[in-house]
């Protein structure tokens, strides 16, 4: 009797192992196939979300008004596809009057917005008023600002959002790996992109390698450094030498070296020029060299606290 009892018990604990197994093969293979996968010449990225994402766009952090207005409009009229604004920013509404008033088709142009913390607990409003000020049908992606009170509750009711067709995928921005095992079990649609504080001298390669694992897109702002640190950064020499000998500026290699990092970049800007020049980052390569020489001028140097 007890041949038999320990023969099912082994036969019992060999089934849940294999079980195991190809549950664990099955999840590692999925997880392959969602990986971002950076196309360099549609200039897209396609999201875990099954929607396609442009891999540059336009930041519009500190831009008010007619400023912003007016730069998102030239941005749009000249190639510029993504545009990443947010509640705090108190810009929506500018954002969507040039999206309007460009003439671009609206499927064309990737919208990305951001509740903040103080809009967590109300934020199915919120995500209407974001709807109504942008002046849109939907939102191409929203994220949360970044951890804060409620945020769960917040991130479950842009999923309610996702279901009714307002917004079509879902980000964080400035979650770092701590706070994503922390975040992730709590969901229950997997976010489409993180969005945190990358540039040379703060690479976070962890934490890039971390979300790009779970097939997570992986978005950097203050690609050049931010404001107050803008000019040393687009004055490193390395950064400079290395501009020359491809005939570009130090913030085009930044960006070019961003992409092939599997990084989705939106510098901000208002001047024109800077604008177009932001977006010539597609006709030359940096070498494995080079991208080791910009490795290494990485000094864990965070210029926002968030």
């Amino acid at each position: 009797m007890k041949k038999v009892f320990f023969g099912l018990l082994f036969t019992f604990i060999l089934i849940i192992t294999i079980f195991s197994l190809n549950n664990k093969a099955e999840a590692n293979t999925n997880m392959e196939n969602n990986k971002v996968v950076f196309n360099f010449n549609t200039k897209t990225a396609k999201l875990n979300s099954g929607y396609e994402i442009p891999l540059n766009g336009i930041g519009t952090y500190s831009l008010l008004n007619d400023e912003c207005y007016n730069s998102i409009l030239f941005a749009l009229q000249n190639g510029v596809r993504l545009i990443d604004t947010a509640y705090i920013y108190r810009n929506e509404e500018e954002v969507g009057k040039a999206v309007k008033d460009s003439k671009v088709d609206r499927k064309d142009i990737f919208i990305i917005t951001k509740l903040y913390p103080n809009q967590y607990s109300y934020a199915e409003n919120a995500i209407n008023e974001a709807l109504k000020k942008l002046d849109v049908e939907y939102i191409d992606m929203m994220l949360l600002h970044h951890p804060g009170q409620n945020d769960v509750e917040a991130y479950k009711a842009i999923e309610k959002a996702v279901k009714e067709g307002k917004i079509r995928s879902i980000g964080l921005s400035n979650w770092y790996i701590k706070e994503l095992k922390e975040f992730l079990p709590k969901i229950n649609i997997i976010p489409a992109l993180v969005q945190n504080e990358i540039h040379p001298y703060y690479q976070d390669s962890d934490v890039i390698e971390y979300i790009q694992s779970l097939g997570v897109a992986v978005q950097g702002w203050y690609p050049l450094g931010g404001r107050g640190h803008q000019k040393e950064l687009l004055n490193d020499k390395v950064l400079k030498d290395i501009a020359q000998k491809y005939d570009k500026s130090a913030a085009q290699i930044i960006l070019r070296w961003n992409l092939q990092r599997e990084v989705i970049v939106i510098p901000g800007s208002s001047n024109i020029e800077h604008i177009i020049e932001n977006t010539e980052i597609y006709d030359f390569e940096l070498s494995d060299e080079d991208m080791k020489k910009i490795a290494a001028l990485n000094r864990d140097e965070k210029h926002d606290w968030y």
